[in-house]
């Protein structure tokens, strides 16, 4: 007769590799949300008032400044070489 092997326990949970490999990825993604968050509200980007104030006349598409031109026009503009 031959003795039968028990199966080896593998241990609590938290000793196991692939457990951490699964849950620590998605967790550190988390983690960097908030830190992205964090940064974002407390350094938010400027508003360009002085310049929306400057283009706010008459003729305040004529005054934007390229930067602040829509896309399609941008695009377009760049695809003509500037006619």
């Amino acid at each position: 007769m031959s003795q039968q092997e028990k199966p080896k326990s593998s241990g609590p949970w938290w000793r196991e590799k692939f457990m951490w490999l699964v849950v620590g990825g998605p967790s550190l993604v988390v983690v960097a949300s908030f830190a992205t968050l964090a940064l974002a509200l407390n350094f938010p980007d400027p508003v360009l008032e002085e310049r929306v104030a400057e283009a706010s006349g008459a003729d305040a598409k004529a005054k934007l400044p390229t930067a602040l031109a829509p896309a399609q026009k941008a695009r377009n503009h760049a695809a003509t070489g500037g006619h």
